[in-house]
């Protein structure tokens, strides 16, 4: 398996990110819904990555069962930048 845990997690929490801004603010599904799901449920909001903000955003706002946490992610603008540049024409 790629990467530590920790890694792992980042990867994760960056592309959930990146589907659930796709799916809130471009009307744009880059993964079907049972991918989306999957990917949600196997978030861990509590373990610490070493990225404070993003931690505690995600242990404080983050739900798995809807993509509307994603309107106060605190690097949004990151995660249109990540959109725009890999995902946009997909």
């Amino acid at each position: 398996m790629w990467g530590s845990e920790i890694e792992r997690e980042r990867r994760n929490r960056i592309r959930l990110s990146v589907y659930a801004y796709a799916y809130e603010y471009k009307n744009h599904s880059i993964v079907d819904d049972g991918t989306y799901d999957q990917l949600s449920r196997e978030i861990n909001p509590s373990l610490k990555t070493g990225k404070k903000r993003l931690d505690k955003f995600f242990a404080t706002e983050y739900s798995p069962d809807t993509g509307m946490w994603i309107r106060k992610h605190p690097e949004l603008k990151k995660v249109e930048y990540v959109y725009e540049k890999y995902y946009k024409s997909s």
